[in-house]
């Protein structure tokens, strides 16, 4: 703990008066049998630091480039046993909980669905990191509370991540198959046609909102093969249209633009049905 203060402070949130309670809580997890495979496994998917640490570098400079102020705080990896989050970052720390990404070859995985679990492998690590920094940027209404609002401001969240890590397929940064992109791009049209013809995107239902925008198997009410999240998906198509459209436009600037409805005013995204 003394040699990673800020882990201790910030991540762990020692105080004081538990202290000793909090080292004897990691030697047991340091101990434990079944914590030390999940190590030798995240490991084994994790073989080369070194490359992570220079691909975390690699995205902290683009985040740098486009956003002067950001500064990269320092980086902490470890094998947490899902106890805790996946990723954690501010200002001051980053930790990368690693055995969460350790892949489908690992003994013990987080208890999730596996339409979940598809974005936790070592090629999933940076795309959810990027989505999470961009939160720092990423500006919108307080009281924007619709459909339209959340798909935009995820939409947002994905095309920074995109910008960030410029070589990594849609299917990566959204946790699709191949099969499932592939049907959304060829059915975009009739994506879109629904949001319209249900009158969903000025809903402020937090149901419907998760039906469309959170984690979900599929859609149904679209389609049986059209994935969860979809509603992200359409807001990333809208906010590609809205650059396109002005080409011009900072990443800084995108990111601080508050207004969703301009944004799809501005995008004049109408795909074909």
């Amino acid at each position: 703990m003394d040699a990673n203060p800020a882990f201790a402070r910030f991540y762990l949130q020692r105080q004081p008066a538990t202290e000793k309670d909090l080292q004897s809580s990691l030697v047991h997890l340091a101990t434990n049998d079944a914590l030390q495979q999940l190590g030798r496994e995240t490991t084994a998917a994790f073989p080369d630091t070194a490359a992570l640490t220079h691909e975390l570098g690699e995205m902290f400079r683009r985040v740098h480039y486009y956003f002067p102020d950001f500064q990269a705080p320092p980086a902490v990896t470890y094998v947490s046993g899902f106890l805790a989050k996946d990723i954690f970052v501010n200002d001051k720390l980053l930790v990368l909980s690693l055995d969460w990404f350790a892949g489908p070859k690992a003994s013990k995985r987080p208890d999730l669905p596996q339409y979940m679990l598809r974005r936790y492998t070592p090629a999933g690590l940076l795309p959810l990191l990027t989505q999470n920094v961009s939160t720092k940027y990423n500006r919108h209404e307080l009281t924007a509370n619709t459909m339209l609002d959340a798909m935009v401001h995820e939409g947002k969240a994905l095309y920074f991540a995109s910008q960030m890590l410029p070589c990594t397929p849609d299917s990566l940064l959204l946790g699709y198959t191949t099969r499932e992109m592939i049907g959304l791009e060829a059915n975009e049209g009739r994506v879109w046609g629904h949001f319209l013809e249900h009158n969903l995107l000025y809903s402020t239902t937090p149901f419907l909102l998760q039906k469309y925008v959170g984690e979900r198997p599929n859609v149904p009410e679209i389609d049986k093969t059209c994935p969860g999240r979809v509603g992200q998906w359409v807001g990333l198509q809208i906010v590609r249209k809205y650059v396109a459209e002005h080409p011009g436009i900072s990443l800084g600037r995108l990111m601080a633009e508050k207004n969703a409805q301009r944004i799809l005013n501005d995008s004049h995204y109408r795909p074909k049905r």
